[in-house]
Order: structure tokens, then sequence, then C-alpha cells
């Protein structure tokens, strides 16, 4: 649901909204009521690397080793009677499994996406806005802030 209220200040960058809701809260104003909206939205995709099977298998192998770590772990903590071996062979097991499922999954989708990427959702233009009965003192206090960086 967009936020219905009055726009008391508009900017071009996400951290300058940011700044005008924290001299908003540090003068004791209901932040509550405020919302910053962004305009313009753009779905940015940022290509950070080439896939291959080697960086797939590292990859999986690392976070399934990390799987393997935690269950490794929950099995010391539900039976005390286990050692530190069992956690070494859960990481193994797990890495193992992580390698071969990521291996798989490249091979079947090799063709249709063969790079790493990172997907962000961003505004062209933010605006903060403000309960309409609250608006006039939002403004009079964003307008007397001295404005950082």
């Amino acid at each position: 649901m967009i936020p219905r209220g009055e726009t008391v200040a508009s900017f071009e960058s996400y951290r300058e909204a940011q700044n005008a809701v924290d001299v908003l809260a540090q003068a004791d104003f209901p932040v509550k009521q405020v919302s910053i909206v962004g305009d313009g939205l753009k779905s940015v995709e940022r290509v950070t690397g080439r896939l291959s099977y080697g960086r797939t298998a590292g990859a999986g192998a690392l976070s399934g080793a990390w799987l393997g770590l935690f269950f490794g772990l929950l099995l010391i903590i539900i039976n005390p009677a286990a050692n530190l071996s069992f956690v070494g062979a859960a990481v193994l097991i797990g890495a193992a499994f992580g390698m071969m499922f990521s291996v798989v999954s490249y091979a079947l989708n090799r063709r249709r996406r063969d790079f790493t990427s990172i997907m962000q959702v961003i505004a062209t233009s933010y605006t903060v806005t403000v309960d309409p009965e609250l608006a006039n003192r939002a403004r009079n206090l964003l307008e007397s802030a001295p404005t950082k960086q």
C-alpha cells in the first residue's frame, strides 16, 4: 500500500531522504507518521562475473560446508557425547553435497545464464511524506536544520 500524506521534501538520493528523517527524529517528531517514497523505479542488474564449473563448485562447496557446520554443531548440542569429529564429518559431507547440487544445477541451466549478478531496484527521486496535519511542522524543522552530507 502506497503511503498517503503530504510531501514535505524531495531528494535525488536515498541518503538525503534518510538524513531528513533523522532530522525529524532528533526533533522528537512522531516518525511513525513519516514515509520515504521512491519515484521512477528502475530495475538494475549489475553483472559481477562469469560463471564456470569451478566457480560454481567452489560456491556450492562453501555454502554446503556452512550448512554442514550448522548441523554438526546442532548434533553436539543435542547429543553432548558426540565429539568434534562429527562436526568435521558434517562439514565435509555438506561441502560435497553442496558442490554436487550446484554443479548439477549449473549444468542444467548453463546456456540460459552464464554469469553472476546482483539485482537492485533504485529510484530516480525520493520524497518524504508526512500526515497532512503534521506537514507544516515537518517543513519548518527541515528548513531550520543544517544540511548534512
